[in-house]
């Protein structure tokens, strides 16, 4: 019968650590801050490489983006679009910084997340579509294309790929920071609120254009206020598939998560888009088959965090147990009560120190979830590396927090 690996005793690295070989801890160790702090620790060099290659290629394709659009609806039409694709965007981005708070993501992860849906994404999306109408022109004059089986068919598959691989990249490229299906459901949901942006521009520009301000009213209602969270209902069941796949172990194996989330991605785009262009009663399907499966993804969603918060807690008190923490700190740090109380303690010392607090809170979720992963059995010498190095700097934030 395996046991689960016990948390670290000191800060001294370990020599040849396995997730096996873990010391057993002394009684009641208590661990000192350090004499002189060194810096903490950093991110991977191949982490930063591929948000910096990344980024650029975002940037990239948004400038071609931004030009197809530009000459596409003109540059008055496009610049009330962009404010207008403002207000989705916020409620769809805030909704994702509420998910995010208990442990939050890397800025350079989700900039690239959404810089890959609002660019990346719709520059394949446009190129596919381009490529098909002219296939289809090439085959003579009965190939003219099919709006039904291009929004039913074309757009779920296209749209939900391009999409979906961006999440993927983020999972093969960031892996100490995506080891569950919460954060697969913040990076998906910020790919998709980057499409959806460009994609409403592209929608109320050519309503603008085409019917005046009445059209456009009645397109941002549709798109903006009743449906903001459609793309992001679509490319979350990617995303929590690969973070499923990657809390059971990850490896390869993520790669038929991915498929098997990009299969129900594609299908739920299919029946919305289905709905809205086949159904007698569109607005009664949307009331009866969209806003349940709406709310069941928010179900979910308080399910997962619920979640995080019991794993939290649960593992910094092993933690606690031998001495790393105080019972009181495990409360501070694993609760949203205790972390309330927390923020506003370091806004009232002088000078305020509210980005240290923040940041052992961060670090001391990180540290918990990566040992989540030693205790499943399924972490490897990495996942050791990353631990030792997680408990070097909360030993530096609570030094810094002394002071």
């Amino acid at each position: 019968m395996s046991h689960a690996p016990v948390p670290a005793q000191n800060p001294r690295p370990a020599q040849n650590p396995k997730p096996a070989q873990h010391p057993r801890p002394a009684q009641n160790p208590t661990p000192s801050p350090p004499l002189w702090a060194t810096p903490p620790p950093q991110a991977r060099s191949g982490g930063v490489a591929f948000a910096i290659v990344g980024i650029l290629l975002g940037v990239v394709a948004g400038l071609l983006v931004l030009a197809y659009l530009a000459v596409a609806l003109g540059v008055s039409a496009l610049a009330i679009a962009s404010l207008l694709a403002l207000i989705p965007l916020a409620i769809v981005l805030l909704t994702v910084r509420w998910v995010d708070r208990w442990e939050p993501e890397p800025r350079w992860a989700l900039w690239f997340a959404f810089l890959w849906g609002a660019a990346v994404s719709v520059a394949v999306a446009l190129i596919v579509d381009l490529g098909v109408q002219l296939l289809l022109a090439f085959a003579g004059p009965g190939g003219s294309p099919n709006e039904a089986m291009a929004a039913v068919v074309q757009a779920p598959i296209v749209e939900e790929t391009a999409k979906g691989v961006g999440v993927l990249l983020l999972y093969a490229f960031s892996r100490s920071h995506f080891d569950g299906p919460v954060d697969g459901l913040v990076y998906a949901a910020t790919v998709a609120a980057g499409f959806a942006f460009t994609e409403n521009i592209l929608y109320f520009g050519a309503a603008l254009a085409e019917g005046g301000v009445g059209e456009l009213g009645a397109v941002f209602v549709v798109r903006g206020l009743f449906s903001p969270f459609a793309h992001v209902l679509f490319t979350v069941c990617t995303g929590l598939l690969i973070g499923i796949g990657a809390r059971r172990g990850g490896g390869a194996g993520v790669v038929g998560w991915f498929l098997l989330g990009l299969g129900a991605a594609v299908l739920l785009h299919a029946l919305w888009n289905g709905s809205l262009t086949f159904a007698d009663d569109a607005i009664g399907l949307y009331f009866t088959v969209q806003v349940p499966i709406f709310i069941g993804a928010v179900l979910l969603t308080f399910f997962l965090r619920r979640q995080e918060m019991r794993v939290t807690r649960a593992r910094l008190g092993e933690y606690a147990a031998v001495g790393w923490f105080s019972a009181a700190e495990v409360e501070m740090l694993a609760t949203p009560a205790g972390r309330r109380r927390a923020r506003a303690w370091a806004r009232s010392l002088t000078p305020p120190r509210t980005a240290l607090i923040r940041r052992l809170i961060a670090d001391a979720t990180h540290l918990a979830f990566n040992r989540h992963v030693l205790v499943s059995g399924r972490g490897d010498v990495r996942h050791v590396t990353d631990e030792r190095l997680l408990l070097d700097a909360v030993a530096l934030d609570r030094a810094a927090l002394l002071r």
